[in-house]
């Protein structure tokens, strides 16, 4: 079993910035995509971010242009950088990762609040 563990959440006033951290407990070159999730009070889980076969793109329009993911292969982690967050940005973040064929693994989430 692949275990994901994010970690960086937290508190944070609006026009603010945290990073995510995402850790796999194993070589992230077995996995075709990583991801981030998020999901706010009363709203569906919407991806964010992704990186697969290494290009990484930002899925919600929202985000755009203050969202970016990263990895570092080395380290077996997923980033995800936010800048200039704003109080809609408030909900927990998953980290997801995607092993085609076998199974997709997500991490426990991680508490995303932004202040106003």
């Amino acid at each position: 079993q692949v275990q994901l563990v994010e970690s960086g959440g937290g508190l944070v006033q609006a026009g603010g910035s945290l990073r995510l951290s995402c850790t796999a407990s194993a070589s992230i070159f077995r996995f075709n995509a990583m991801g981030w999730y998020r999901q706010a009070p009363g709203k569906q889980r919407e991806l964010v971010a992704r990186i697969t076969s290494g290009v990484p793109t930002t899925s919600a329009d929202s985000v755009k242009g203050r969202f970016a993911i990263s990895v570092d292969n080395a380290k077996n982690t997923v980033y995800l950088q936010m800048n200039s967050m704003k109080p809609e940005d408030t909900a927990v973040y998953y980290c997801s990762a995607l092993e085609s064929g076998v199974a997709e693994y997500w991490g426990q989430g991680t508490q995303v609040t932004v202040s106003s």
